[in-house]
């Protein structure tokens, strides 16, 4: 609840209102304790008073009991009591729901949810692919390329069509970007392979999210609830993490510096948070820390709800300011070292013990400690934390369906289009190969041809200068030996004419014979 421009979160035991000062919400918080000790009630009523003053906030549903902050809360016995212990009536308490907008990345349970796989970037997709880090560095290879090449990666089949591409055309690639393996790429492809049987690959596509729509205001200036229906995500708790540090690095990216203000332009509540960090890689911790240290700057307040402040690393741990730990149970000298390292963390409070205090806080209790006008964490309190306005149980489907149909957002992304994108361009880039291919070997092939007509047409025009040659010597072979034969036959009848009419006969037809006869040896030659 808001009182005197504060946010009032509980009291201590002495009935004294603890708030949490608006000016300091974006120096982030951790909102930590066992199961069932009442973590989620605290978020809520940090969300409806930050939806109060004009606040969007973002949460994540992960059993399914968030989105009844949309209806307003039931009276009880219990709630009379509550409401009687804290004096809320005299402080204009009322049973009240708030705007929501139901998000759900599968679009079951709210509007659909997506983003594009360019947007997502290499490092978090190949977190949720668990992908090495050789396999890593050749995911953000293909992506350095797809970026050369103009190419637009929206879903899965772009980045698959991607990835089969650069496999088909190693060589080309390796003088640039240098060698990558088929085996590499291949276990790649798996993945993402089994990410579609998961249904992860709803995830990426258009329209993808723009969080400059989770600015909107609802009815009445109040902030708008965007609350993501993470029932079934959870069940993949590394896309569940992953899909949430990408928000937060989507708003680090867009939202402008604006330094300290009077009260935060988002907050953002990461549920479950143990599992943002669990086989994170040192890098990505460490983008992590910058984004969680940064972000603040940029007006966006991050609170981390948990079992065991243990579950945040140290370097993002120090830059929660805001601390509500609810209790935890020590049965194991593991949990016993817990408890003391959560008790530590905060300010010792005199008045009792702290570790003690904590083993035996109940359901709704907890110890606070919020930053003071000077950024100072307050000496610790315990506290009994107030009861929210909207209601405690989930929402009928009904309720639900009216909801996500109501929302200004619905028909923006209710259907998913496909743009033409890397998959379209290389099926078409594939096709122009395939036609330059054919059309190569059928060039090749007409050279062929052509070369053998071309042989077949010499071979014919030297058979034919054969034959004239032949013939040429054939005439000159006739005319040689009937002239041969007429001077042979003359000289022997020349000759045998001395011997009488017998002899000259005789000689003209033997020089007829010879005279031939040379001719025709001498052509043979």
């Amino acid at each position: 609840m808001l009182r005197d421009g504060k946010i009032w979160v509980a009291n201590n035991e002495a009935g004294d209102h603890i708030n949490l000062l608006p000016r300091m919400a974006n120096r982030h918080g951790l909102i930590a304790g066992a199961t069932g000790t009442g973590k989620t009630v605290t978020a809520r009523v940090l969300a409806e008073a930050f939806s109060d003053m004009g606040v969007p906030v973002f949460m994540a549903d992960v059993k399914g009991d968030i989105a009844g902050m949309a209806a307003a809360g039931e009276d009880s016995e219990n709630m009379r009591e509550r409401i009687s212990r804290f004096g809320l009536a005299e402080a204009g308490f009322s049973y009240q729901g708030y705007p929501v907008t139901l998000w759900d990345i599968y679009g079951q349970n709210g509007i659909p949810l997506r983003t594009t796989v360019t947007e997502m970037g290499p490092v978090l997709m190949a977190r949720i692919l668990q992908l090495n880090d050789l396999q890593t560095d050749i995911l953000s290879i293909i992506y350095r390329i797809a970026d050369d090449e103009e190419l637009l990666l929206v879903d899965i089949k772009d980045l698959k069509s991607m990835l089969n591409y650069v496999q088909s055309h190693a060589k080309d690639y390796t003088e640039q970007y240098g060698r990558m393996s088929s085996a590499s790429i291949g276990a790649i492809l798996r993945a993402l392979v089994a990410l579609e049987g998961e249904g992860g690959d709803a995830f990426f596509g258009e329209t993808a999210l723009n969080i400059g729509d989770w600015m909107q205001a609802g009815p009445g200036g109040k902030g708008m609830i965007n609350i993501l229906d993470s029932q079934s995500l959870f069940h993949n708790g590394r896309l569940y993490a992953t899909f949430l540090l990408w928000l937060l690095s989507e708003l680090f990216e867009m939202m402008p510096e604006v330094g300290d203000l009077d009260k935060p332009k988002l907050v953002f509540f990461f549920d479950e948070a143990h599992l943002l960090f669990k086989d994170a890689s040192k890098v990505l911790l460490e983008k992590i820390e910058l984004v969680v240290k940064l972000i603040r700057s940029k007006g966006v307040g991050v609170y981390f709800c948990t079992q065991i402040p243990g579950d945040i690393p140290d370097g993002v741990l120090a830059q929660l300011g805001n601390r509500v730990q609810h209790a935890l149970r020590a049965y194991t000298p593991k949990d016993q070292k817990a408890v003391r390292a959560a008790a530590q963390s905060f300010r010792e409070n005199p008045a009792f013990d702290t570790v003690d205090t904590l083993q035996a806080l109940g359901t709704g209790e907890a110890l606070i400690s919020f930053l003071d006008e000077d950024g100072i964490p307050a000496i610790v309190e315990k506290a009994y934390v107030l009861p929210p306005q909207s209601r405690m149980g989930a929402i009928s489907p009904g309720e639900r369906d009216q909801i996500i149909k109501g929302s200004m957002l619905y028909t923006k992304y209710a259907r998913a289009y496909d743009p033409d994108s890397a998959f379209e361009f290389l099926e078409r880039r594939g096709i122009e190969e395939a036609q330059a291919a054919e059309q190569a070997k059928a060039d090749a092939l007409a050279a062929k041809e052509q070369a053998k007509e071309q042989a077949r047409a010499e071979a014919a025009a030297a058979r034919e200068a054969q034959k004239a040659e032949n013939a040429k010597k054939r005439a000159a072979k006739q005319v040689g030996s009937t002239v041969a034969g007429t001077v042979g036959r003359e000289a022997g009848k020349a000759l045998g004419g001395t011997f009488g009419s017998f002899g000259k006969t005789l000689g003209g037809n033997l020089g007829a014979s010879l005279g031939r006869g040379l001719i025709g040896t001498l052509f043979r030659h």
